[in-house]
């Protein structure tokens, strides 16, 4: 897979997550893909003082990369 077709892979899987986030007043942006292995990602909205965004990003988020992107090893949310 080229970094291109993973980058697409990334953002399909961050657009199934989206309505999610957004029906709490929340949104997430791809800031990065580093190595093809880390993405980088930024909560926005209501996601950014949530107390669950990091369960919401490891359980919710990064599974739902990697059954896109199998390759993807972490998912780190930049503030």
């Amino acid at each position: 897979m080229t970094s291109e077709e993973l980058r697409i892979n990334v953002e399909k899987a961050l657009d199934e997550i989206r309505p999610f986030l957004q029906s709490d007043g929340g949104d997430i942006s791809l800031i990065s893909i580093e190595d093809d292995k880390r993405v980088k990602v930024q909560l926005e909205g209501a996601c950014v003082g949530c107390s669950v965004n990091q369960m919401t990003l490891k359980s919710g988020v990064e599974m739902t990369i990697k059954k896109h992107a199998p390759q993807i090893e972490e998912v780190l949310n930049v503030e």
